[in-house]
């Protein structure tokens, strides 16, 4: 799998597998017409439903994003709840609704983070038209937001927020299987918001803001102890300062870094730019993590990101730390989406 990654976003795509591009975007575009035509059946939620999801496959930054809307929209009065496939749960039932103890084999990683980071429900099914039956039967939510799920067609929705990777952006531009995209780049033209995780320079008709990930905490997994970045850059570059006038060794503080995220190289560039010196070592995407793989010839600590521990916690060790990240985004763009939401929240469900 992550020769087949590195592939789509580092050469041309294969020509064995264009053929098998083309027959995925044919059964997408029918399966979208069917939709769009009424010769399927279409679901609206009681309230407002706001799908953040994007045009590839991997890590783009919705996760972050959907806990940074859940915070805003509890703060403007809203009480939210939030659906997600769940990818990789194995629930004893579905639709499955994640506790902020429920097990990570139940919820799936990114779920389960959701939970404990928004105090908000969630709820979790492949099918997310029965997520949402479950959340507005179980739930007094007025808004829903769906994590991923924008070619969830059987699920309407009345705003759409695509997250695009500002670096990676859209590969070598093919369909899967031979390249990253689910639907092609002219699909953004049709929802509400683009927000480019990184450098953004889109040219599309459509609202774009920009969201960085900026690290906030070093926290350990075992007690929750946690140590602001900004304390910990400050103490390294002390230390460096002190360890050159005495014409000690002034390396940075090296650690093993891991990573089974979508784009672990954000995570490393991160880690660097807190001061870290890393050792890294990656895993496939929602890799679910064993002790051995987290075990080390040196006694140096481990440092991963916040989804790959909630995987690691019945065997973390006193040498186990994940970074806590918080999405930071143009201020203009709450503002916009909370005008539109409102605007839904009145005219369509009074």
């Amino acid at each position: 799998m992550k020769l087949i990654t590195h592939s789509w976003y580092t050469g041309k795509p294969s020509g064995w597998l264009k053929p098998a591009s083309a027959v995925f975007e044919l059964i997408t575009r029918s399966r979208r017409s069917l939709y769009r035509s009424g010769r399927k059946k279409v679901y609206r939620a009681s309230v407002p439903l706001i799908v953040v999801g994007n045009i590839t496959v991997g890590g783009t930054g919705k996760t972050p994003l959907i806990v940074y809307l859940c915070k805003q929209l509890v703060q403007a009065g809203y009480r939210p709840g939030v659906v997600s496939r769940g990818y990789g749960s194995k629930a004893p039932q579905y639709p499955f609704h994640v506790k902020t103890d429920s097990a990570v084999a139940h919820s799936g990683d990114e779920a389960l983070l959701i939970a404990r980071n928004t105090q908000c429900p969630v709820v979790i099914d492949a099918d997310r038209v029965e997520a949402v039956k479950s959340l507005e039967q179980h739930y007094d939510c007025n808004v829903i937001l769906s994590d991923d799920g924008m070619q969830h067609y059987a699920m309407a929705r009345d705003i759409e927020i695509a997250v695009v990777d500002g670096r990676r952006r859209f590969g070598n531009g093919a369909l899967l299987p031979a390249g990253p995209l689910r639907e092609k780049p002219q699909r953004l033209q049709e929802v509400d918001f683009i927000i480019c995780n990184g450098p953004c320079n889109l040219d599309y008709q459509v609202p774009t803001y920009t969201m960085g990930l900026e690290p906030t905490h070093l926290c350990h997994i075992n007690s929750g102890e946690m140590y602001a970045i900004a304390d910990i850059k400050k103490e390294m570059q002390q230390s460096r300062l002190e360890a050159e006038e005495e014409g000690k060794d002034a390396s940075r503080h090296k650690v093993h870094a891991v990573a089974g995220i979508g784009n672990p190289e954000r995570f490393f560039s991160s880690l660097c730019d807190c001061g870290f010196d890393i050792i890294t070592h990656i895993f496939n995407d929602h890799h679910v993590y064993s002790l051995e793989d987290i075990s080390f010839a040196d006694s140096r600590e481990v440092v991963m990101t916040e989804k790959d521990a909630v995987k690691c916690t019945e065997f973390a060790r006193k040498t186990d730390w994940y970074l806590s990240v918080d999405a930071v985004i143009d201020n203009e763009f709450i503002e916009a989406l909370m005008s539109k939401l409102n605007t839904f929240s009145i005219e369509t469900y009074g």
